[in-house]
Formats: structure tokens, C-alpha cells, sequence
């Protein structure tokens, strides 16, 4: 490549139609454990059942599966497989070759951050209420030790972490089954708190957008190991659509047999109905605790490979290490306990890149049409005009209404994204695209 190019694009490598795998040795068990791990539906039942019946939400929770599938996870992943580059490569595209230094690059490491944050957050909780401990020294040594120690592991092994995440991420499948079953008489007397069905319905669509949407755009990183199309749309269906459906039906559904049989303080966190299961759920914390371990390694790998790649000059030790100290001070200070909040802010950061690089996938004739030159202010307007819009409490002055809980602004965050770089690209605002033979994997 011309060396106008950066790095990170020049010695990039396509992968090798030879050595891609099928749906079901990749994206399918990867997207199935992301989904399957508990921090998906921790929170999910009070915003979605709290308001709407359980057949009301088991549709949202479908629907929010195939729009996770088909608004943010396809497009990336064709552009994976097609040319066996991953994100940062086939976003230079839609974001130009410097552009591509932020958005995805940076972004997608400092969003790794906060997701090393509530990974710890969550399995250290989860640790102290199989110790029936409260401390709040015990839980910060316990994140401190959690994040450097798995971080360590992802730079230096994380491909034995591959290995073991084979096992670990099926603990969960038997544990929400468990608690399903220990939990199922209860299930036909619950009655929803409040019966306002288009705001939990709603609430359901945003909850699993908003966690899956970084997820989404990670697509081409699983579509580059794919070797075709069919890969690719079974991957997701069985992965994403199915994933979303099953996960968060079983949590909902065993929440609420907990609250219809009355069997403890009411409430709708998850945890609530792990602790219903009597002498075993000290077992079962520490289970889904280590069920953690798989997420924090990949998020702390995924971080590392970020700012290592968008910040070569800085050693990778160095700012892997700084990064998960701010992860670590996110969990330690409670910042990072609000899930819903957190969902919130990836889809608005990656709704607009999702929508942004299905324009340009579009406009270019559906195929990848080549890294552009310097920054390419077409796809980093509509990302900029897609966030604001996707997070309407940072914009003063807008109606109340607008920035309500049931608001979907994740899939406004898409659209315009989406909008705004289809009109750029046709105003001609976009840079030419480098010349240069870029290799794609035959």
C-alpha cells in the first residue's frame, strides 16, 4: 500500500479463505455465549416485565433479535467475510484511514473499558454474595486482583483463554435453566406492576440493542473467519436472534415465577431469583462469577489490541494497564452499575457506525469499496449527528419526552447514521479511495 497509508492498514493481512471456519465452530458459540453471560439480563426483567406481559416482551425480545441481526451485525460481518479483514480495516471505508484512528479504533478500546468495568462490577458482587460478605474493602480487592490479573492473562495467553471459553461459557445455560425450573411454579401468577405494554415492549427493544450493539459492529472480526455467506446469516440467526430470544426469555420468564411464588423480598434482579434457589445458590454466584472470567479476558484483550494498534508508540503494556486502571476505578466507585445507562451509551456510539457502514456498503454496490484517504467526513458527520441523536440527555433543551426511558433512540442513533452518510456520500463528501492493491482474501 502507498505510504500515505497507516500502519495499521498497510501491514494488515487478510485471512485466507482456506483457513475459515463454519458457523458453528465460530460465530454461533461466540454470540451465544455473549448472550448467554449474565450480565445481559441482570437488569433486564424490571423495565421489560415490570410494565408488559411476558408474551408482550418474549416478541419484543424476538424482534429486538432480528434487528440486532439485520441493523448491526450483518452488514459488518459481510464486509468481514467478503474481504477477511477486520473492523478497523474495512471501517477505513466508511471513516477514512485517520478517521479510522477514533471511530472505530479508539472508541471501540475505550468502550472495552467500561465493559472491564462492569464485567468486574458484577462478578465481584456476585463473589461476595456467595461469601454473604458486604465489605466494601473485600470488594475493591477482589475488582483490583479480578481486572489486573485477567488482564494480565489476556495479553500474555488469550489464546488459551479460546480454549477454556469453549467450557465456561455453557456454565451459564445450565445455571439459567436451573433457576427457570427451581423457579417455574410461579411463573403463571405474575401480573405485570404497572400495565403499560408499548413501554416495556419498547424497553426491550433498547436494553438488547444497547448491549449487543458493539457486538454488532465486531461482526467483521467474526465474518473474516467465515467462508461465505450462508456462514454468516446462520451465525447470526442461530447466535444473535436465537441467543437474544432464549437468554433473555429464560431470565425474564424465571424473575417472574420468583415474584408469582412469593418467594422472597419482591424484586426484579436476577440475582433475586438466583438467591430463591436455597442452598446451592452460593454455588451458583460463584459459578456465574466464573463464568465471567471468559468476557473480562476478551474485553481487556480487545482494549489492549485497540490502543496498541491506534497508539504504536506507546508500549502495549503501558496503556493496556493504564486503561484497565480507569476500568478498575469505574467498578470500585459504582460508576459502572448502571447497565441501562451503560446499554445507552454503546448504541448511541454504535448505532451510527453500524448505520453509517451499511450506507456505505450499499452505496458502494454491497461490497467493500477500499480504504479512503485521511478522514472521511461523510461517515464521521453521521456518526457525530447519529450519537447526539442516540443520547438526547447530552443535548440541552429538548423536550422531556425525548430523552423518556422507553425512548428507542438506539435505533434513531442507526438511522441517522444510516441518513446522514447517504446524503454526504451522494453531495460527494467523502475522499477518494487510496490507490493502492489492497489484497482481498481469495
Amino acid at each position: 500500500m502507498e505510504r500515505s497509508v497507516p500502519q495499521y492498514v498497510h501491514c494488515s493481512v487478510p485471512v485466507p479463505r482456506a483457513s475459515r471456519v463454519p458457523w458453528y465452530k465460530s460465530t454461533f458459540p461466540a454470540y451465544a455465549g455473549i448472550f448467554l453471560w449474565v450480565g445481559f439480563y441482570l437488569k433486564l426483567a424490571e423495565p421489560t416485565i415490570g410494565y408488559a406481559s411476558l408474551s408482550v416482551c418474549l416478541w419484543g425480545l424476538l424482534l429486538a433479535g432480528l434487528l440486532s441481526f439485520g441493523l448491526y451485525y450483518y452488514i459488518p460481518a459481510m464486509l468481514g467475510m467478503q474481504t477477511g479483514y477486520s473492523l478497523y480495516v474495512v471501517g477505513t471505508s466508511t471513516f477514512g484511514t485517520s478517521g479510522g484512528y477514533l471511530i472505530p479504533g479508539l472508541l471501540m478500546g475505550v468502550l472495552q473499558v467500561g465493559w472491564v468495568a462492569v464485567i468486574a462490577s458484577i462478578s465481584a458482587h456476585f463473589i461476595m454474595s456467595g461469601l454473604n460478605q458486604t465489605s466494601k474493602g473485600l470488594f475493591s480487592l477482589i475488582v483490583v486482583l479480578w481486572v489486573y490479573g485477567l488482564g494480565w492473562v489476556a495479553v500474555k495467553g488469550i489464546h488459551y483463554v479460546g480454549r477454556v471459553a469453549k467450557f465456561l461459557n455453557w456454565i451459564p445455560l445450565f445455571m439459567i435453566l436451573f433457576v427457570l425450573w427451581a423457579n417455574r411454579a410461579g411463573i403463571a401468577h405474575y401480573e405485570p406492576r404497572q400495565h403499560q405494554p408499548v413501554t416495556g415492549f419498547l424497553n426491550v427493544i433498547s436494553i438488547v440493542i444497547g448491549f449487543f450493539a458493539s457486538g454488532g459492529a465486531a461482526g467483521a472480526d467474526f465474518g473474516m473467519n467465515n467462508g461465505n455467506r450462508k456462514d454468516v446469516v446462520l451465525g447470526g440467526i442461530f447466535g444473535i436472534v436465537l441467543g437474544t430470544l432464549f437468554a433473555g426469555g429464560v431470565a425474564i420468564l424465571s424473575v417472574a415465577g420468583y415474584l408469582g411464588r412469593n418467594a422472597g423480598p419482591p424484586s426484579y434482579d436476577y440475582t433475586a431469583a438466583i438467591a430463591s434457589v436455597g442452598a446451592l445458590a452460593p454455588v451458583m454466584f460463584f459459578l456465574f462469577a466464573a463464568a465471567s472470567l471468559v468476557p473480562t479476558c476478551f474485553s481487556s484483550f480487545i482494549a489492549s489490541n485497540s490502543f496498541n494498534t491506534m497508539l504504536p508508540r506507546i508500549p502495549r503494556g503501558v496503556s493496556t494497564f493504564a486503561a484497565l486502571t480507569v476500568s478498575i476505578l469505574l467498578a470500585i466507585t459504582g460508576l459502572s452499575d448502571n447497565l441501562i445507562g451503560f446499554f445507552g451509551i454503546v448504541a448511541a456510539s454504535f448505532g451510527p457506525i453500524c448505520g453509517a457502514m451499511m450506507a456505505d456498503y450499499l452505496y458502494a454496490g454491497s461490497r467493500w469499496s477500499g480504504p479512503r484517504l485521511g478522514i472521511n467526513w461523510g461517515g464521521c458527520i453521521a456518526w457525530a449527528v447519529g450519537f447526539l441523536v442516540g443520547v438526547p440527555t447530552l443535548v440541552p433543551g429538548l423536550p422531556a419526552a425525548l430523552v423518556k426511558a422507553d425512548n428507542p433512540s438506539c435505533l434513531y442513533a442507526f438511522a441517522f447514521g444510516f441518513l446522514v452518510y447517504l446524503l454526504l456520500a451522494k453531495l460527494g463528501i467523502r475522499p477518494p479511495v487510496v490507490a493502492t492493491e489492497v489484497t482481498v482474501a481469495a
